[in-house]
């Protein structure tokens, strides 16, 4: 996400970075890329404009014409600005002392509500919650179907329409079965138009008048642009939102919606998508953000992440055994499933700091989902003898494996060479202090040996 802008804003910043002073003159030719890096991004023009002011209002003074590092105080600036436009701090759903807290989620037809409720619900049971998922589109073709399995295969507790009750009553009942089931949060999956219309507009006021909603949360198709910023300056006007929950924002390398959103509206982004699991919804935290988009990385989200899908406990056996060099393949391929779980590799090395950069000079080195699922798939060809010891497999075993895995020899070799690598040099790191320089020179061999691609990445 936000690629094309970040790669814009760093070549600004690389013209700013090593000079001893800047005037005013290089000052506004950087501030003309980057409102052109923001029009391409399609962020809307006010914004953009605005959004330029600010910053040069701050650094066309002493602050950074006068700095001796001029080039970091405007990377400050602009993460400050960012942040701001963004909305300043992370808003999530404000729960009610005294449940349940009614979450309506409302938008146009396509723009991925049903999703994103089973997703809401998810997120919100990791924050301690009990949701109720409650089936309100009636007009779309399947729609209570497909709430249904995802509440089902999630362990989400639905409610299901009866009868020919229209979608108001269907709300009612829905908040009266949570008392029920003793759910804290219900989220109301209402329909959708393929325009704002009279109709959708009078059914959304019809389920308040019958059901007290404490967040209307508008989801909209991040990838869509401008068109996401309209749409949400009409629900806002004719029915009123608390916030905004952006989908597909991993798909969305310009990033115009989540620039513009806040800015335009007046309200916050919530949450937002990341990935077509249902475990793929953050909470849009605004500061975080502004260093994904200035290639500074989110160290804290990848932390959360990493929490969330990693047993610390197993990975702390597995780095002892590692430091040992007694890592087996078995090992290794839990660890492979626990970084996928994680999301897509670019979404995490996009995390690191000078992430995006390691991925451009990596180029088509870089490991994609097909080279950790050809991984994968060799690993599970080996007999459980053979994932506690590589060591055995030897021409026979190697053309076997690559029969099974759909793959060939020579990335059969390539993993079992890379392992091998990893082996050595995680023992290297690992062994006892005080062997004097050859260890130490040992080991930097072993480092400068290592080829980044050599587990079958590349």
């Amino acid at each position: 996400m936000f690629d094309s802008l970040s790669d814009r804003l760093t070549a600004v910043f690389r013209r700013f970075s090593g000079r001893g002073r800047l005037s005013k003159e290089d000052v506004e030719a950087g501030l003309r890329e980057v409102r052109v890096a923001l029009l391409e991004a399609d962020v809307n023009f006010r914004v953009a404009r605005a959004f330029v002011d600010r910053i040069r209002e701050r650094a066309v003074g002493s602050e950074v014409l006068e700095s001796l590092t001029p080039g970091q105080q405007i990377v400050t600036i602009v993460n400050d600005e960012l942040v701001a436009l963004l909305g300043g701090e992370t808003r999530r759903i404000r729960y009610q002392p005294h449940p349940p807290t009614v979450v309506m989620l409302i938008g146009l037809q396509g723009s991925g509500k049903t999703t994103s409720a089973a997703k809401l619900a998810l997120a919100v049971r990791r924050e301690g919650h009990r949701p109720l998922l409650v089936a309100t589109d009636l007009q779309r073709p399947a729609a209570v179907q497909q709430l249904e399995k995802l509440g089902r295969d999630n362990q989400v507790p639905v409610a299901l329409p009866e009868g020919s009750a229209d979608v108001p009553s269907v709300a009612r009942r829905g908040v009266a079965e949570a008392a029920r089931l003793n759910c804290d949060v219900v989220i109301l999956d209402t329909a959708g138009r393929l325009q704002i219309d009279d109709a959708l507009l009078e059914e959304l006021r019809r389920i308040r008048q019958m059901v007290e909603v404490n967040e209307t949360v508008l989801v909209v198709d991040a990838m869509t642009g401008q068109e996401a910023v309209n749409v949400g300056t009409a629900f806002e006007r004719e029915v009123g939102i608390d916030g905004v929950l952006l989908t597909k924002l991993d798909g969305d390398a310009r990033g115009g919606a989540a620039l513009s959103m806040r800015e335009t509206i007046g309200k916050p982004i919530m949450y937002c998508g990341t990935g077509e699991k249902v475990g793929d919804l953050e909470p849009f935290a605004p500061d975080r953000m502004a260093s994904r988009i200035l290639g500074m990385g989110d160290i804290l989200t990848l932390a959360e992440r990493a929490r969330q899908h990693v047993d610390e406990k197993r990975a702390q056996e597995v780095m002892e055994k590692s430091m040992s060099g007694r890592l087996t393949m078995e090992d290794f391929l839990e660890q492979l499933r626990q970084l996928r779980t994680m999301g897509p590799v670019e979404g995490i090395l996009g995390m690191l700091p000078g992430g995006r950069k390691l991925m451009q000079q990596a180029g088509s080195a870089m490991p994609t989902e097909r080279d950790l699922s050809r991984m994968e798939a060799i690993v599970l060809s080996m007999t459980p003898q053979e994932r506690r010891r590589p060591d055995i497999i030897k021409g026979s075993r190697r053309k076997r494996i690559a029969a099974g895995s759909g793959t060939n020899t020579v990335e059969v070799n390539k993993l079992l060479k890379g392992f091998d690598d990893m082996q050595n040099l995680m023992k290297a790191l690992g062994g006892k202090p005080g062997k004097g320089m050859r260890g130490k020179a040992k080991m930097l061999r072993q480092l400068r040996g290592l080829d980044p691609s050599s587990l079958g990445l590349g």
